[in-house]
């Protein structure tokens, strides 16, 4: 991990921060894991790039645990001690669509945006779902996919919580599995080149998008991609530093350095005393 982005420093600031793919109101959704990246990280500007709530869920039935509400409260924290955010809606809170072009405070609706880096880089920020042909063509086919993969998540909460009482770290099954089906990572390219399309279309200099829960950083079609990925499955965020230097920030990885570093530390005390102890 980049020196710049120690877990273990109180807070690290960065220029610009990217989340998607949150799913607050779902089972599925790792929202303690969000918190501690939010603990850990500020930015001078945060862009929420959809799928922060998801909507199709909680009108089939209300789930909302105060950790959810935790992780409101913190992004709304960090707007009132004078962080920028801009929330760019996706399908699964697209109900925040109809405010489009509202600015509440310093938090911005907007149904794209255009970052411009450090580095003067120009970024095109934008959910995704948009270039999705399921959720384009076949509306009623997204919703029955999303019924599948949300018991997908479900087995996922059940395994992960298994493990924990084994003392192993988070892992995710249902990323596991989408790897390995070869139409889902035929998806996946084919999504990351439309997305960098309507980045040149845009004439800027890349796409920071959601959508497909598959955090990604090339430029493999000629344009900048960035994919953050979520906090469902992968728990990842992007960030961009104050020399316009963008990091891909996998937090299940980062928890499981700070335990594996802890451990030692605890097993390094345990040892000089037990050498102490003899020495006596």
């Amino acid at each position: 991990m980049d020196q710049t982005a120690k877990p273990d420093d109180d807070v690290i600031r960065v220029r610009a921060m990217f989340i998607s793919d949150a799913h607050l109101g779902t089972r599925g959704c790792q929202a303690a894991m969000l918190l501690d990246y939010l603990r850990h990280y500020d930015a001078d500007v945060i862009y929420l790039v959809g799928d922060m709530i998801d909507g199709w869920r909680l009108r089939s039935g209300w789930y909302w645990p105060q950790l959810h509400n935790d992780v409101v409260q913190k992004l709304l924290r960090k707007v009132r001690k004078g962080a920028r955010l801009i929330y760019v809606p996706g399908n699964h809170d697209e109900f925040l669509r109809d405010y489009v072009g509202s600015n509440f405070g310093d938090i911005e609706i907007c149904d794209r945006a255009v970052h411009e880096s450090a580095d003067g880089a120009r970024m095109l920020v934008i959910h995704g779902d948009q270039f999705d042909i399921v959720m384009r063509h076949a509306r009623w086919l997204a919703f029955l996919g999303d019924g599948a993969y949300s018991a997908a998540l479900i087995a996922n909460t059940w395994l992960n919580a298994a493990r924990r009482k084994l003392g192993l770290t988070y892992w995710s099954l249902s990323a596991w599995a989408k790897l390995k089906v070869k139409d889902a990572v035929n998806f996946i390219g084919s999504f990351e080149e439309l997305l960098a399309s309507e980045a040149r279309r845009h004439e800027v200099d890349g796409v920071i998008c959601g959508h497909i829960h598959h955090a990604a950083m090339h430029d493999r079609f000629g344009v900048r991609y960035m994919n953050t990925g979520d906090w469902v499955e992968s728990c990842t965020a992007l960030v961009e530093h104050y020399d316009g230097r963008y990091e891909l920030l996998r937090w299940a990885d980062v928890v499981r350095e700070r335990e594996a570093r802890a451990a030692a530390a605890l097993a390094a005390v345990a040892v000089n005393g037990e050498v102490s102890r003899k020495a006596a």
